[in-house]
């Protein structure tokens, strides 16, 4: 009796045991498997320029350039940006040894005038936002000065009626060496409409005209002139015709 009591007894045991392992498998919590970080989105620009220019004008000392932003950062610039001038397109490549510098208004796109610079030169031109980091794409040029003037012209109302007039131009060279070619332009005032010219050949184009020299009259020494004569509809002559003369 006694043995059967304890095979009973170390049975119930092993099964309590075996209950208890059996509870400590269910109950231990499973450890988390480590997760991978979110990786950051890469940043990427549209195949476009962010900036780009054009030159817009030019005279002897100066030179216009056009602008246009058209992303904002981090693919673009904010304004103002600043316009620099080299004296080669390699120069400008490099960003090396510019020869003028000028800064934009607060517009997005707008013009910039960059003055101090040589007659008849020619440059090229960059852009930079306002910490000086160049634009890595657009590099733009040539934009050459106006040539120094080494002519004069004026004009003289020979005679005039109702509806035209008859006027003469001297063209005179005004430098120290011979003038090998000129061109003089003005802009009517009114309704004037060029019907004739002799002694040069004329290019209309609205209220502009332009008059270069005939092909007999272009080389003129120092001092030295030559005319032409033109004649204009008009329903009332002018008082006077502003010149320019130029090569």
């Amino acid at each position: 009796m006694l043995r059967t009591f304890g095979v009973a007894l170390s049975a119930v045991t092993l099964a309590l045991v075996a209950g208890a392992g059996a509870a400590s498998a269910v109950d231990t919590p499973a450890v988390p498997s480590p997760t991978s970080p979110t990786p950051t989105p890469t940043l990427v620009c549209p195949p476009a320029l962010p900036i780009t220019g054009g030159v817009a004008g030019a005279t002897t000392t100066s030179v216009t350039v056009s602008y246009s932003i058209f992303m904002s950062p981090p693919c673009g610039y904010d304004p103002p940006i600043m316009v620099s001038l080299f004296a080669s397109r390699d120069d400008a490549v490099q960003g090396r040894d510019p020869v003028a510098e000028s800064v934009s208004g607060p517009e997005r796109s707008g013009n910039v005038t960059i003055g101090g610079l040589e007659p008849d030169t020619e440059y090229w031109f960059r852009f930079s936002d306002a910490e000086g980091r160049p634009d890595p794409y657009f590099i733009g040029g040539p934009a050459r000065t106006a040539a120094a003037s080494s002519c004069g012209a004026t004009a003289v109302i020979d005679s005039s009626w109702a509806s035209g007039f008859v006027a003469t131009v001297t063209v005179r060279n005004t430098g120290s060496v011979p003038l090998d070619g000129w061109r003089v332009s003005w802009r009517w005032s009114g309704d004037e409409r060029v019907q004739s010219v002799w002694g040069g050949v004329v290019d209309a184009a609205g209220r502009d005209v332009t008059v270069r020299n005939a092909p007999y009259n272009g080389t003129l020494a120092p001092g030295g002139t030559t005319t032409f004569g033109l004649l204009a509809a008009t329903s009332a002559a002018p008082v006077g015709i502003v010149l320019t003369c130029g090569r």
